[in-house]
């Protein structure tokens, strides 16, 4: 089918998340996805700087699109950075004014920044100067005890005359002190109707709705509000749900279930072993792929007990599915 508008990947993305969205997770969503946007875990400018690029910042050539997120408020230091990254070949360079952990606030970065508007400013305008792809902010709605309208509108508004043309929107207030980055993420209520309200007074920017988005039903319905949803815990948690991303939200191609996603990872799974990359570093990613189906708690536990011992290969990633097929056979069988 061919799409009726250019292709957006903004429309559907994947979301930059700490520990999980390493290169490893990117190459099995993207089996499971050929338009969604992925990101890259938030990295901070130092260690883009000065720490291992090639491990920080290495991605495989099938991921695009793919956006790299940085931490930071430095705008020297962020232009470097987001000059790597362009000349890396990212397709997009994200800054992160919405992470909550006490180590982005004592480093002046994330959720913080939401007090500092004017300095996001700044660094977006650096960034935007320098690169030739796109430059974003993923934030938050506020801080603390912020008007939510009036912090998010704010920012926007001071990005937007920096040149920024899309933000990713987390529909809810970081609560910096009182809560933990893990409550941070459940226990502050979600406000989607401020994330429309701000479609509607910005037509002209692209909006792009993220925070407590469970399934690809709930991402039709924001998506007729906004311009796009980013999915986070839903999709690495029950990755399957990508698979119907193409066809349901980008409207081309066929839905991709997590038998065939596996057959898919295959090569990519083959050529890191080869590598010398362990399999536990690529197959705790996969833990989620039946989740709800026949054989999913012995998928994940084949995969997590035998995956992780010296030397594991495909053949316990080819034991994990026969075991998935035989509990299929048997249900039906029943």
């Amino acid at each position: 089918m061919t799409l009726t508008k250019p292709f957006q990947p903004h429309r559907l993305s994947v979301a930059p998340m700490m520990d999980w969205t390493d290169r490893h997770c990117r190459s099995l969503h993207r089996v499971l996805s050929r338009r969604a946007l992925l990101y890259t875990e938030m990295v901070t400018t130092g260690a883009v700087l000065h720490g291992d690029r090639a491990r920080l910042l290495g991605y495989d050539a099938g991921e695009h699109p793919v956006a790299l997120q940085l931490g930071g408020s430095v705008p020297a230091d962020l232009v470097a950075a987001a000059k790597i990254g362009a000349d890396l070949g990212y397709d997009e360079i994200n800054l992160n004014v919405g992470c909550p952990s006490d180590r982005v606030q004592s480093g002046r970065f994330g959720a913080c920044l939401m007090r500092e508007p004017a300095l996001v400013a700044e660094c977006m305008a650096a960034i935007g100067a320098a690169v030739d792809v796109p430059a974003t902010v993923k934030c938050r709605i506020g801080v603390d005890d912020q008007d939510p309208e009036e912090s998010l509108f704010t920012l926007v508004d001071l990005c937007a005359q920096a040149g920024v043309r899309s933000f990713v929107v987390h529909a809810r207030k970081a609560w910096l002190k009182g809560l933990s980055p893990k409550e941070n993420r459940d226990v502050p209520p979600l406000d989607y109707d401020l994330v429309y309200q701000l479609k509607r007074e910005r037509p002209d920017l692209t909006i792009v709705l993220n925070g407590g988005v469970p399934d690809l039903a709930a991402t039709v319905t924001h998506l007729a509000q906004v311009d796009g949803v980013m999915l986070g815990r839903a999709a690495y948690h029950t990755p399957e749900i990508l698979g119907a991303v193409d066809a349901e939200v980008f409207g081309e191609g066929e839905v991709i279930d997590s038998a065939a996603a596996v057959e898919l990872y295959r090569p990519y799974l083959a050529a890191r072993l080869q590598e010398g990359t362990s399999l536990a570093a690529m197959s705790r990613h996969m833990l989620g792929l039946f989740h709800g189906r026949p054989g999913a708690r012995a998928w994940r536990r084949i995969l997590t007990v035998e995956g992780v011992k010296p030397g594991a290969g495909l053949e316990v990633v080819d034991a994990a599915l026969a075991a998935v097929t035989q509990a299929r056979e048997s249900r039906d069988a029943a």
